[in-house]
């Protein structure tokens, strides 16, 4: 599916791609992560560290296949620079501990240079209880799309302005 992004991104036939690599409730397996159990029954860990570790790999595996994706998107030509250089693309999850459904503090990688409207290389942290709406809206106003809200956002991240 990341293959066939970045082809429809390059061709043009879309700049618009959302993809779910593991849906929560989902019984996929990954075996070439590694694990033959599913994400969902190891997320719940209770803390024990083999199935921590568990659940690592699986994290892992799909780590590495949008880093693939990544580095695809920057080799790619794409007008004055490359495809990752003119996109905005979210990587992340719901939760940052499914054991137990916190929905705060989300691990969230925002990537590509948003046609110069994304400075990179940065580690940012948000207040705490921000929506992630926030930075769906900020994300939107870099798009030239204007909305004063989108779902529960509070505001913006002002954080993203310093270009």
């Amino acid at each position: 599916m990341f293959d066939l992004a970045v082809l429809a991104f390059q061709s043009d036939l879309t700049r618009i791609f959302t993809l779910l690599v593991g849906r929560e409730q989902s019984s996929k397996t990954f075996p070439e992560s590694g694990m033959p159990e599913s994400w969902h029954p190891v997320s719940h860990h209770g803390n024990v560290p083999a199935v921590v570790e568990k659940m690592t790999k699986i994290n892992i595996f799909h780590a590495k296949m949008f880093a693939r994706f990544l580095e695809k998107m920057r080799s790619t030509p794409d007008g004055d620079g490359s495809l990752l250089d003119h996109s905005m693309l979210i990587y992340g999850a719901g939760l940052s501990n499914s054991n137990d459904h916190v929905h705060f503090n989300l691990p969230i990688l925002l990537a590509g240079g948003g046609a110069g409207q994304i400075k990179g290389g940065r580690h940012l942290r948000v207040a705490k209880d921000t929506p992630m709406t926030n930075l769906h809206l900020t994300l939107l106003d870099k798009m030239g799309i204007p909305a004063e809200h989108l779902g529960d956002s509070t505001g913006r991240v002002e954080l993203l302005s310093d270009v």
